[in-house]
């Protein structure tokens, strides 16, 4: 995984969480893109690593870690690399320089995001009315 500048990472972050990721258990190259990959196949592989992310137990922990650290590579608690520029742009004011210093700040920041992110319209997953 790429490093995070130590400038970057909160200062009162835990790391707990990873040990309960369902990440742990699939090929990480599936939540960091190859060097140019563009288009359906970035958009692919994204979907598919938030689908592991959606049923993660530690999602949201991961989420807010990732806004707060502002983590520059891969899928983060069902983010990818797009997800978080687009809260980022939505927290940059001045109400969001506090987001490193209090845990669960990144979530509460950009919940409807966050949550928008793995939606089943977000992942492509599509439920027919029984008939």
């Amino acid at each position: 995984m790429p490093q995070q500048p130590l400038a970057q990472v909160p200062l009162d972050s835990k790391w707990h969480w990873q040990e309960h990721g369902r990440c742990r258990t699939v090929d990480p190259l599936l939540f960091f893109h190859p060097q140019n990959e563009r288009g359906s196949s970035r958009s692919r592989r994204d979907q598919s690593a938030k689908r592991v992310c959606a049923s993660c137990p530690v999602r949201l922990e991961c989420a807010d870690y990732a806004i707060r650290a502002r983590e520059p590579y891969g899928v983060w608690g069902g983010l990818s690399e797009d997800d978080r520029e687009t809260i980022y742009r939505k927290i940059d004011q001045p109400r969001g320089s506090h987001l490193k210093s209090v845990p669960g700040t990144g979530i509460a920041a950009a919940k409807e995001l966050v949550n928008e992110a793995i939606s089943d319209d977000a992942l492509g997953i599509y439920h027919f009315p029984a008939s």
